[in-house]
């Protein structure tokens, strides 16, 4: 199912350096930026939400799936929203997305949707992908979580 998105504003952390999906640094590091998204209760520190969704965005790929890539974990805003200090704005640009849904236990699921998708043959555009993490996803043991992959046409 594809669909188009218009730009949106995200405010909450990004990852200091990028990461990659090689020798699963990837997991460590965004697991990481979870931890602190949730220790340092940054959902509730980020102003004039639209909703309560968290949403994980990977971004500025060098390549491919397995190059370095950019990581934030924040909440939709309204584009004048002024970000507080100590947490990070994300504009993610108006695209076009093929929209896939992780169902399972967490993170488990998440994990085989992206190895699915990484073994698709799907036109990829690499550009912001994300997450959303909503009601459907608080339970851990039958969770569902759309995932939104950038792709080119």
């Amino acid at each position: 199912m594809t669909e188009q998105k218009e730009k949106f504003k995200l405010i909450g952390l990004r990852l200091p350096e990028k990461t990659t999906n090689q020798n699963n640094q990837s997991g460590k590091d965004c697991g990481y930026l979870w931890q602190k998204f949730q220790t340092e209760k940054i959902f509730e520190r980020i102003p004039e939400k639209l909703s309560n969704e968290i949403y994980a965005v990977y971004y500025d790929y060098d390549s491919d799936e397995m190059s370095p890539f950019s990581y934030f974990i924040g909440c939709k805003v309204t584009e004048n929203t002024v970000t507080p200090p100590g947490l990070d704005q994300l504009i993610v640009p108006a695209q076009k997305y093929q929209k896939f849904r992780a169902r399972g236990v967490m993170p488990h699921c998440i994990s085989e949707t992206w190895k699915q998708i990484w073994n698709s043959d799907i036109n990829r555009k690499f550009g912001f992908d994300f997450e959303i993490y909503d009601e459907r996803s608080k339970d851990w043991n039958n969770a569902e979580v759309d995932i939104f992959l950038s792709i080119t046409g």
